[in-house]
């Protein structure tokens, strides 16, 4: 049989297996193992997926991985959501909406230190949403409003997904999530500046503004500060090239573990639990890797990646438009799949054609994150939304996907803007 043929195969056998409910870590590997095995021989399979363990992970750059985890478990375990919360209602509460608008900037900042956007939402939809609703948001914009602020989660470094993409191109770490920063905040303020408009508008009465004095505001700052100063330290420690993204990760483990070790929160219990489940959620996400790189040198040796690509440069339609559909595929994907098995799964597929159609990969990258992300809020299987549901079971699903829909038009007009002027993306990595 022809190669590519038997690629064609092992990818269709790779996602019946993932439909009928295979882990994707042993989709993966079985698919890559079987189709070696045909191709090359069992010796050449054995050898080759005995080898991938080792090699794959035998990497510095991939230790800041399990300190990027740790520091979103220690985070949650130090109670800095609510201080997160607390600071940006009394900083931003005066604001039509500002609630609203607080519990955006909220999510974002503990979105940055915990990495993840299931995460986020779930942590939010019970903190923020009880307290939406008392000062005059319904339950539906409520449930929404904490669904999309969960997104931010994936771009403002230290961010896992944006490591794990780095990894599969072999492009700088450093430089992913220096260029996630700018459009994280982005899409932030984007969100915000929604908020902020529609309660000006066409918002409710009832919605009430919180007002602080100056007094007030100064005294949540400390319990803000583990936030901030983990955020400066790998920006500024990878910008400057003082640090690696390794070390700049372990200094902000660090940071977080100090402010746990203070904490009321504090035990040996707790702190075991972290440990152990980072330790979990590492060995997890290395797994996967370790079988998606067995599919990968399978679909290597199949020739299939190199014949899509060429399939892909050749389509008569300009490169952007090209682009536009895999992203819009990325969309439609996200809306089933993990985002990082399913970056692991698609991009040694996708990626060669993307670089010879002359994108940049750190752009891409950057773009690829935020459709998936959106993906996460896209009616029929938005994850978040069905997070926040479980949850809030009080919540109808189908009023918080009507919820989100305006969040998903201002997602897109982010989408629009990093997609016509990369330097938003491209500036900061640049400047280093």
């Amino acid at each position: 049989m022809d190669p590519i043929a038997v690629g064609v195969l092992g990818v269709a056998g790779l996602l019946f297996l993932i439909l009928i409910g295979f882990p994707v870590v042993f989709a993966a590997a079985l698919t890559g193992f079987l189709g070696m095995s045909y191709l090359k021989g069992f010796g050449v399979a054995t050898n080759v997926s005995g080898l991938i363990p080792y090699d794959s992970t035998a990497n510095y750059a991939l230790s800041v991985l399990p300190l990027f985890i740790l520091i979103g478990f220690l985070a949650n375990s130090a109670g800095m959501i609510n201080g997160a919360y607390r600071f940006a209602r009394v900083w931003f509460g005066w604001l039509p909406g500002g609630l609203g608008v607080a519990t955006i900037f909220a999510s974002a900042g503990f979105g940055a230190v915990s990495g993840a956007s299931t995460a986020t939402a779930a942590v939010f939809s019970r903190v923020a949403i009880p307290e939406l609703t008392k000062s005059g948001y319904t339950s539906q914009h409520s449930a929404a409003l904490v669904a999309a602020s969960g997104t931010l989660a994936s771009l403002i470094p230290p961010s896992t997904i944006l490591v794990v993409y780095a990894i599969i191109v072999e492009e700088s770490i450093g430089k992913l999530l220096l260029a996630g920063f700018i459009p994280g905040l982005f899409s932030a303020l984007i969100y915000a500046g929604y908020i902020v408009f529609s309660s000006s508008v066409g918002g409710s009465n009832d919605v009430q503004v919180v007002r602080s004095n100056w007094k007030e505001r100064l005294n949540e700052i400390p319990n803000v500060l583990p936030i901030v100063a983990v955020i400066v330290v790998i920006i500024l420690g990878m910008s400057s090239g003082w640090s690696t993204p390794t070390e700049a990760g372990a200094m902000g483990a660090g940071i977080v573990f100090v402010f746990f070790l203070f904490s009321r929160h504090f035990s040996i219990r707790e702190l075991h639990t972290c440990l152990m489940d980072s330790i979990r959620l590492t060995v997890m996400i290395f797994a996967t890797i370790w079988g998606v790189l067995i599919l990968a040198r399978f679909l290597a040796f199949s020739g299939l990646p190199g014949a899509v690509a060429a399939w892909i440069v050749a389509l008569d339609m300009p490169a952007s438009i090209i682009l536009l559909f895999i992203l819009l595929g990325y969309v439609i994907l996200g809306m089933f799949m993990n985002a990082i098995g399913m970056l692991l799964l698609t991009l040694p597929i996708i990626f060669p054609a993307v670089v010879q159609l002359g994108f940049d990969p750190v752009w891409f990258g950057i773009l690829v994150v935020k459709v998936v992300e959106i993906g996460l809020i896209t009616p029929p299987i938005g994850l978040n939304c069905f997070v926040v549901a479980g949850v809030r079971p009080d919540i109808p699903l189908s009023s918080i996907f009507r919820g989100v829909l305006p969040f998903l038009a201002m997602d897109g007009l982010t989408l629009l803007l990093l997609f016509m002027f990369p330097i938003i993306v491209l500036w900061l990595p640049s400047v280093v």
